[in-house]
């Protein structure tokens, strides 16, 4: 009778386990799902451009292939003739406070300096060669950074997104038990939806450590201006500059009184002589042509994570001192690390290839995520043609909206308002998904961009004859993308939006927006 009774309650105990381990994966898989589909669609875009803009050198060039290129380096003295170059063009204009000579690098071999006003490619004498004009790939980096919003609020706005996928990312793996046993199982034969919730699952385990290291940094980056005005308000009256002093250093009292502009050719030929292994890659020039001007000199360290470190000099280019970025307190040090971290500017060429497939995978898991949402919904009866219509002019819209924004750029110029166009483009595109779903068919999207990107490679090459490796290669991943879209659109399955088979409906039924409930178990 003993052993009766104690073989009852070990069997209720393990049921309770297993009740617990249910009730807790179905509330994880709650939680992964809320946020999901309340953040899906800007994840979505912000995790599209993160892939495009981890080359964004290379977007500059293929946008503007015909410019003047000065090579890999720009003497001091082409550095110095610039200064005058760029403010003998600047009568009429709002006088320039900070002026900015980005060095060419091998990715893009181009000097610019930008006023506060305009900005303009250099040759190899320090001449003004030509406007920087490409307005499609810094609108491309703002939709990224900032959602094309003002700066700060927009970055905060990306930052709490990123604290979002971050939990996305811990809820999905708390909903997935058998994370590790199912780490390489893809059952690709079987229901769509299944296949599909394998592929949602498989490539975030694969991507999951980096994943986390790139939210985490760049919701560090975007929620810096929240915490950064939060620290003002509480301990310098609501002045921020101290708070970022903390980090990138202070600057002198200005003495607005004229004076001769500063000597930036010997600042740089004391840098190369003191610091030979630093590369230079902006030079900043404080309140030019007063004599409390001041420059600061930017420049990469072999071997270290951190963006760079801070020379600074006075106007006849002696040397003052450094900001400390590079040896300076441990918390500078890893602040200053987040944004090579984040971006993938480190290591080369093959960061960036990584870089940019840890940003198509978060699109996939994105882009999977909500589709197995709405199609659960539609196998319990719930009517969702419309949401599923619109879901796809996210996931195809959105790279069509940028393929139409850059036909623009050509086509218009560089002053063309791109923010205003693909924000109302998208939303006309998403009403009328709307109000006519079949419109929206995922298939049909995915031959249109196919088409786009195909014409826009091709015309691409046609027209401007680059023989340059890094734009070529440009077009080619624009064609190589194309024929893969083609590929997958004439494959078989069914379109989104449309009724699964009856008779796989109980099995399916039980998909979550991780795994069946039943593998759970």
């Amino acid at each position: 009778m003993d052993d009766d009774m104690t073989k009852v309650i070990a069997k209720g105990r393990a049921e309770d386990a297993v009740a617990t381990e249910t009730s807790f994966v179905k509330r994880a898989l709650s939680g992964h799902a809320s946020i999901g589909l309340l953040a899906g669609a800007l994840i979505y875009l912000i995790a599209v451009t993160g892939a495009m803009i981890v080359v964004a050198e290379r977007w500059q060039r293929w946008e503007q292939p015909v410019m003047v290129e000065t090579g890999e380096t720009l003497s001091p003295a082409a550095a110095q003739a610039s200064l005058g170059a760029a403010l003998a063009r600047e009568d009429g204009l709002p006088k320039t406070e900070h002026l900015y000579i980005r060095m060419p690098t091998p990715d893009l071999p181009r000097a610019v300096i930008t006023t506060d006003n305009r900005a303009w490619y250099l040759d190899r004498q320090g001449g003004i060669a030509g406007r920087e004009a490409h307005t499609w790939t810094e609108f491309v980096l703002a939709l990224h950074i900032n959602l094309t919003l003002p700066i700060v609020w927009g970055m905060i706005l990306v930052g709490a997104l990123g604290v979002a996928l971050a939990a996305l990312l811990v809820t999905g793996v708390l909903a997935h038990p058998r994370i590790i046993r199912d780490a390489f199982r893809l059952r690709t034969r079987h229901d769509p939806q299944l296949a599909r919730a394998d592929w949602h699952n498989r490539l975030g385990v694969w991507t999951l450590i980096p994943m986390l290291a790139i939210t985490l940094t760049g919701a560090y980056i975007g929620l810096s201006y929240a915490g950064a005005g939060a620290l003002a308000q509480a301990y310098t009256k609501g002045d921020i500059e101290p708070v970022y002093s903390t980090i990138f250093g202070t600057e002198p009292a200005h003495d607005p009184t004229p004076g001769a502009l500063p000597n930036i050719a010997r600042a740089l030929e004391t840098l190369a002589a003191r610091e030979p292994d630093a590369v230079p890659t902006y030079v900043v020039v404080h309140d030019p042509g007063t004599r409390g001007q001041f420059v600061q000199i930017i420049a990469e360290l072999p071997r270290r994570l951190v963006y760079g470190e801070t020379y600074r000099f006075d106007s006849a280019g002696t040397l003052t001192g450094t900001v400390g970025i590079s040896d300076g307190a441990i918390g500078r040090q890893a602040a200053a690390s987040t944004y090579r971290l984040h971006f993938g500017n480190f290591g080369g060429l093959p960061v960036e290839l990584a870089y940019i497939a840890f940003g198509l995978a978060l699109a996939g898991i994105t882009a999977t995520g909500t589709t197995l949402w709405l199609r659960k919904r539609q196998r319990r009866g719930l009517r969702g043609e419309r949401l599923a219509a619109a879901w796809s002019v996210v996931v195809w819209g959105i790279p069509l909206a940028l393929v139409a924004t850059a036909w623009l750029r050509a086509i218009g110029g560089p002053d063309v308002p791109l923010v205003a166009v693909f924000w109302l483009g998208l939303t006309a595109a998403l009403a009328i998904a709307i109000m006519r779903p079949t419109l929206a068919e995922p298939k049909r999207l995915m031959r249109v961009l196919a088409g786009s990107l195909a014409v826009t490679g091709l015309a691409h090459m046609a027209w401007f004859r680059s023989t340059e490796p890094g734009v070529l290669a440009i077009d080619a991943a624009l064609l190589v993308s194309a024929a893969l879209l083609a590929l997958v659109a004439r494959g078989p399955g069914r379109h989104a939006g449309e009724a699964p088979p009856r008779q796989q409906g109980k099995r399916a039924d039980q998909v979550t927006g991780t795994q069946p409930v039943s593998a759970a178990r």
